[in-house]
């Protein structure tokens, strides 16, 4: 009967969470009727022969510590969700800048765009030369993490310290899981909604312990599935979806000489591929973070690693205490 509780109790928790998103505006694409915590600017370039806008938010410390801190956001998420990273960083003196990829957030949703890590990092290598910013520290969470590896080996005399919070990528997904093709993406992508990826990220985030700030970012991830040009956004998740599969970048990690921390929530299972292993054995095996967090220690030549126990995927949302203390000795040390 206790049993019967709980779940009514949490069906009900989610059916207002969900009621509560759907009365909220419908997004376009580029976020334009969203407003972000801090002043976003763009940057327009040209890329692939297509007119492009960055956008970017650039923190200034009120009372500066002469250093530059940058903070790459994942997959599933955009530059909105370091709010709090970014005001505890400024309070430390840094200077904060936050780019949304191409692709994502508030940036250019591209047609034909052919999605690299190496392309991503030339992107944001751009937003640094505009701002005349010679150095900087690199955090990146989840796919940010595998950018920012990938943009410390494209840029090595620019950056000064690496952060990886529970990157992805940490392994090879095509040694063991089917590819999907970017086809197969697409049309999974046009089913997203919010009762989905809420589910999801309840199942595989937060280990179903659900807190009512967590719906923004469902709420920016599917708000804009009800619009006429989601198609455009859903072919772009595709297109990074298999940038991510198919260009691993932990086999480089030893070539990463610029001080590097891990912070690892050891919850964490998140694994590109892993509903489509049939065999179970290997399937759970995969995304075992208390794992490879150390084994990817090991890799880098010079690492430390925090691995937070018992938190998920996105350690600086669900505990952003644990997170920042971390983060701000390695940046002070």
């Amino acid at each position: 009967m206790m049993f019967k509780k709980v779940n009514s109790l949490l069906f009900f928790i989610l059916v207002i969470a969900v009621g509560q998103a759907q009365e909220k505006p419908v997004l376009d694409i580029m976020l334009t009727n969203y407003e972000y915590p801090f002043d976003v600017h763009f940057l327009e370039f040209k890329s692939q022969e297509q007119e492009l806008r960055m956008a970017y938010m650039d923190i200034q410390a009120e009372n500066p510590n002469g250093q530059t801190i940058m903070l790459l956001h994942g997959k599933n998420f955009n530059g909105a969700y370091w709010k709090t990273t970014v005001e505890a960083l400024a309070e430390e003196g840094f200077r904060v800048i936050v780019p949304d990829q191409i692709g994502f957030g508030k940036s250019t949703k591209p047609v034909g765009y052919q999605f690299t890590f190496q392309q991503l990092a030339q992107n944001t290598k751009a937003v640094l030369e505009v701002l005349n910013i010679d150095k900087v520290h690199v955090l990146g969470h989840s796919m940010g993490g595998m950018l920012a590896a990938r943009f410390t080996l494209m840029y090595p005399e620019s950056v000064e310290k690496l952060i990886l919070e529970n990157p992805i990528g940490l392994e090879d997904w095509k040694l063991v899981a089917p590819y999907v093709s970017i086809d197969e993406y697409y049309k999974a992508e046009l089913a997203v909604n919010y009762e989905k990826a809420k589910q999801y990220q309840l199942e595989f985030y937060y280990d179903h312990k659900w807190k009512p700030e967590y719906n923004e970012w469902v709420y920016l991830l599917t708000g804009w599935t009800k619009h006429p040009d989601y198609p455009i956004v859903a072919m772009n998740n595709a297109q990074t979806y298999d940038m991510i599969f198919t260009q691993p970048v932990l086999y480089e990690f030893k070539y990463i000489h610029a001080p590097t921390l891990l912070i690892i929530g050891t919850r964490d299972r998140t694994a590109l591929g892993k509903n489509t292993v049939k065999d179970e054995a290997v399937r759970d095996k995969m995304g075992l973070y208390q794992n490879l967090g150390k084994k990817a220690q090991k890799s880098f030549p010079h690492a430390e690693l925090v691995e937070l126990e018992d938190v998920g995927h996105m350690p600086h949302i669900e505990v952003f205490d644990r997170f920042i203390q971390p983060l701000k000795s390695f940046l002070k040390n």
